[in-house]
């Protein structure tokens, strides 16, 4: 398939916002499953702080994606396909998602500007996180099914697309939340469950998508040449090209990339995204006065890796039409 930057931008950036929205829900969420909502501006200060980096990502990505669009202004129009569209359905989840983050936003601004911590002592605050969870959850679901659901595309048919999807964003996202975190306030012991947490993630994402590379590398299109020109159980030769020019098939479906590039290519998707955030948070351990620099740093390179995976993810993907090609 032909990579569109626009879409690729969109899985990148709208992942790690929905994986940070996850992790800042988990945030929120804890206070109160110990029994003790918050009461320092400082946390306050945080939700606040990574609420609207997750928004902003989420929307960059959404903003993103339009552009692939035909025609960009007709886009509302994919909210009324929800009941067959996972595309839809993601749009719906997207709008459904920022809901509980603004409100939760206009609670922690309602602190700010009352002094008082009455509107986040109650039960709303932590139903708000909740519900921001389960919705960014299904929210990047929905964007793994837009492609999972595809048929004559055998690769995005894999049953590790959604775990991989999702993996990501939590990786994403936990690495632009270690990249806000402030680490001056951060005991040994936060730092030590900090590196073993990234190490975990990273080694989870390069094993998901190692182990999905393999798969893809060895599996069958699911149909012969012969099936696409309609003469099932038969060998097929081309003689000749079924058109004298390049059209839309060829263009958007037969893009091929080379064997020796795609594997420099997941190399270096591999070292960005897995290796250089475990090293990230070794040496954030190492020297806590420059781990806010570091981890800011790991981050952006993990969105470079990311984005390099997903334009792998298109690249790589044939599409059972090329068989007739």
């Amino acid at each position: 398939m032909h990579p569109a930057f626009s879409v690729l931008l969109f899985t990148t950036l709208s992942g790690a916002g929905y994986g940070l929205l996850m992790w800042t829900s988990a945030i929120v969420l804890l206070p109160y499953l110990q029994g003790r909502p918050p009461a320092q501006a400082v946390t306050a200060l945080l939700w606040a702080t990574l609420l609207l980096v997750g928004l902003l990502l989420t929307t960059a990505g959404l903003i993103s994606s339009v552009f692939h669009l035909g025609k960009p202004a007709r886009a509302w129009r994919a909210f009324s396909q929800w009941r067959s569209s996972w595309l839809s359905r993601e749009g719906v989840f997207a709008v459904a998602t920022a809901l509980p983050a603004l409100a939760l936003l206009g609670m922690i601004a309602a602190v700010f500007v009352t002094g008082s911590y009455a509107p986040l002592a109650g039960i709303a605050a932590p139903l708000l996180a909740g519900a921001m969870l389960l919705l960014s959850v299904a929210t990047v679901v929905c964007t793994a099914m837009i492609y999972a659901s595809l048929k004559p595309i055998p690769a995005w048919r894999q049953v590790l697309v959604v775990p991989v999807y999702l993996m990501f964003a939590v990786l994403t996202g936990w690495l632009v939340l270690m990249a806000l975190a402030n680490w001056a306030t951060l005991t040994d012991e936060a730092l030590g469950v900090i590196v073993l947490v990234t190490f975990a993630l990273a080694l989870t994402a390069a094993v998901l998508k190692l182990v999905y590379w393999h798969r893809i590398d060895r599996m069958q299109m699911g149909a012969t040449r012969g099936d696409a020109v309609g003469m099932p159980g038969r060998e097929v030769e081309v003689f000749e090209r079924p058109n004298t020019q390049d059209n839309y098939v060829n263009r958007e479906m037969g893009f091929v990339v080379a064997r020796k590039h795609a594997r420099a290519l997941r190399a270096i998707s591999l070292l960005l995204f897995a290796v250089v955030p475990a090293l990230a948070a070794w040496l954030g351990w190492a020297q806590p006065d420059w781990a806010g620099p570091i981890f800011t740093v790991a981050a952006l390179l993990a969105l470079v890796g990311v984005l390099v995976e997903r334009w792998l993810f298109f690249a790589q993907a044939r599409h059972v039409v090329t068989l007739y090609y």
